[in-house]
């Protein structure tokens, strides 16, 4: 463990011991570097390669917000290159914070028995709170309420890239929760980073984005086309990126029920609105907005290709900011 922590900022190419916390940390430049590392990962988890890239390194996995997908492959991502983990769900039930224990102190105990903490809390500004609270350790931001996803948004950007082989010049089509979706925020400013790149938001008027974040992605480049009708989806788009509509976001049940499945991909959807080599991603869980009858479609990704990168994408960079 270093005895000083460096402060959030660019990476500049050197992932050492840095923060992960938003997209906006990454160049062009680094996510090459990251994407130079995920096949080696790969080989590593496929053919259960013995690594020590992280031996002796602990990783705290501290969970305030329920997860299973993200949970368990930061945990397999820490385990395949040697490191180990110390595993905290729900917090706010099972620890000192029932006693009344800030979570700035929470912070501060758990970076006192690891190498890093890998961090998911509901409240947006989270990662960047526990960032300035820890002092010898990186925080690895794996979702912050309404915020980011940074980890989600370079698996995301590794599946395409590996589809297309490029991340510019790209159609791609976004739909369900702008508002709320925090996966959505982080892959928009990923594809911010390219040049000439349209992302077309289906979305009902509630769930839009809010016109703060609207501007903000304007202002970094991408063209963003707001759409409500399936009919204005674009032809052979490059990529469809679903979302679920975010119950736990909501105040009143009814108007959860009322959105949540507005735009559903049944196979009949699949084959009228996307192109032949569409693919077709999802951050999971889903929950309806995709009917099982796509899954063994071939554009389909999310359970094959996507969910799989997002393994091999958490090694390498806990790799590039733990290794010795």
């Amino acid at each position: 463990m270093t005895l000083f922590k460096k402060l959030m900022d660019k990476i500049n190419g050197d992932f050492r011991e840095k923060d992960i916390i938003s997209l906006d940390q990454f160049t062009q430049k680094d996510i090459k570097i990251l994407f130079s590392q995920v096949p080696k990962m790969r080989t590593i988890a496929l053919k259960a390669m013995p690594s020590k890239i992280i031996a002796g390194k602990i990783v705290v996995i501290l969970f305030y917000e329920p997860s299973s997908r993200t949970f368990g492959s930061f945990s397999t991502a820490i385990k395949q290159i040697g490191g180990q983990t110390v595993e905290i769900l729900n917090p706010q039930q099972f620890s000192s914070v029932v006693k009344g224990e800030t979570f700035e102190d929470t912070i501060r105990v758990f970076e006192a028995y690891s190498d890093a903490i890998i961090l998911r809390h509901p409240e947006r500004g989270t990662a960047a709170a526990a960032s300035d609270a820890a002092k010898c350790v990186p925080i690895i931001n794996a979702g912050d309420g309404v915020g980011e996803h940074p980890t989600q948004a370079l698996l995301d950007l590794y599946t395409i890239y590996e589809k297309f082989k490029r991340l510019d010049n790209l159609n791609v089509l976004v739909a369900g929760d702008m508002l709320n979706g925090r996966t959505v925020h982080s892959l928009t400013r990923g594809l911010a980073l390219y040049p000439k790149n349209t992302v077309y938001l289906l979305s009902p008027d509630d769930l839009r984005l809010s016109r703060k974040d609207y501007s903000n992605f304007i202002g970094r480049g991408v063209k963003l086309v707001e759409i409500n009708s399936e009919n204005d989806i674009p032809k052979n788009a490059h990529v469809w990126y679903w979302t679920r509509v975010q119950k736990e976001r909501f105040k009143n049940i009814k108007d959860y029920e009322k959105l949540k499945n507005k735009f559903v991909v049944s196979q009949k959807f699949l084959e009228k609105y996307a192109g032949k080599n569409t693919i077709l991603m999802h951050p999971l869980p889903r929950v309806g907005e995709i009917l099982t009858e796509v899954d063994n479609d071939p554009r389909a990704v999310y359970l094959r290709s996507q969910i799989r990168n997002g393994l091999y994408v958490r090694m390498a960079l806990l790799a590039l900011v733990l290794e010795r």
